[in-house]
């Protein structure tokens, strides 16, 4: 039961990162563009599915919380700061989307709201992911750190890298759903943004691999996690052939190819811990009775259900957004 539950978080971060990093590299892009037309052509792009995107947050804490509480209160304890940024970011963000459809003198500070909340927030879960990485100090099973201790120099490299990442992400989701200048505008920014993600990689994977031992162990020992950055480069020198034969979908695809040869890469460096080098799978998970309970709430009924519909939700919202309507 515990390498479900182990599967259940890693299927639910992973569609968080692909699904939710699009529509905040929406947000992220936002900035670039000052004209009132095309903004609220990259607000119809994702509109219908935006709201949606976010249950995958929620449905990481609660399978976090309910099958491995030690993680959930180390990773609460030593990011209650940036989770809280976070979270008032997402709101901000969500606030800012629906106020600004209604104002028309303040229109210009919501697009901010927008602009702010999305970088913040993508900028916040790279620092996460990259002090996570680095380990957190845990003694018996409890955060022994300072209330900055997530804010290092690889960590802000991993925000900063997190945030071209899905701001390549979003300018992909516009070229898959936008026409006309939107679809221009996204395809010019896209290159240039991809050669920044993947240089941000290659520095996270090198800096990893190079200052910590662990990593650098497992690295050296099984030849097979070196899959994962091959993949990720062929994925990236593919974009190139596809933005000359203007195929709108396979920039978004292969987008996400990138984002899972790194998420397969993280993970590769560190299983089967959950809190790298200080708290295991077998040390973190609820009893067996906690995690057959779960299994019939969550695991039979809820994350389906927001797998299906998920899947309902992009199959009706599916082709070109060419019709400017109200949210």
């Amino acid at each position: 039961m515990a390498e479900f539950w182990v599967s259940v978080v890693l299927v639910a971060i992973t569609m968080y990162v692909l699904l939710d990093g699009f529509d905040l590299g929406v947000g992220i892009l936002f900035a670039a563009v000052h004209d009132e037309p095309r903004r609220r052509k990259m607000l119809d792009a994702i509109s219908p599915v935006w709201d949606g995107n976010e249950t995958w947050l929620v449905m990481t804490g609660a399978v976090l919380f309910g099958a491995f509480p030690v993680v959930y209160s180390v990773v609460l304890s030593a990011f209650y700061l940036p989770i809280c940024i976070m979270l008032a970011s997402l709101i901000m963000r969500g606030v800012a989307f629906e106020f600004r459809q209604h104002a028309v003198h303040l229109k210009g500070l919501w697009d901010g709201g927008f602009v702010a909340g999305s970088v913040l927030a993508t900028f916040i879960q790279g620092c996460a992911i990259g002090a996570l990485a680095q380990g957190l100090p845990v003694q018996d099973g409890q955060y022994v750190g300072t209330t900055f201790g997530w804010l290092t120099p690889f960590s802000v490299l991993c925000g900063l890298g997190l945030t071209s990442g899905y701001a390549a992400l979003g300018a992909a989701w516009l070229i898959h759903k936008c026409e006309g200048d939107v679809q221009t505008f996204a395809k010019r920014v896209f290159p240039m943004l991809m050669v920044c993600t993947f240089i941000a990689l290659c520095l996270v994977f090198s800096f990893a691999v190079a200052e910590d031992e662990p990593v650098l162990h497992r690295w050296s020992s099984l030849s097979w996690r070196y899959v994962f950055p091959a993949i990720a480069l062929v994925a990236t020198g593919c974009l190139l052939f596809i933005k000359r034969r203007h195929l709108d979908v396979r920039p978004l695809l292969l987008t996400m190819v990138v984002f899972l040869c790194g998420i397969g890469a993280l993970v590769a460096s560190f299983w089967p811990w959950m809190v790298p080098f200080s708290i295991s799978i077998a040390s973190a998970q609820s009893p067996s009775l906690s995690l057959s309970f779960m299994f019939w709430g969550i695991g039979v009924f809820a994350f389906p259900l927001t797998l299906g519909y998920t899947l309902v939700n992009y199959l009706v919202f599916r082709g070109k957004s060419r019709v400017a309507s109200e949210y």
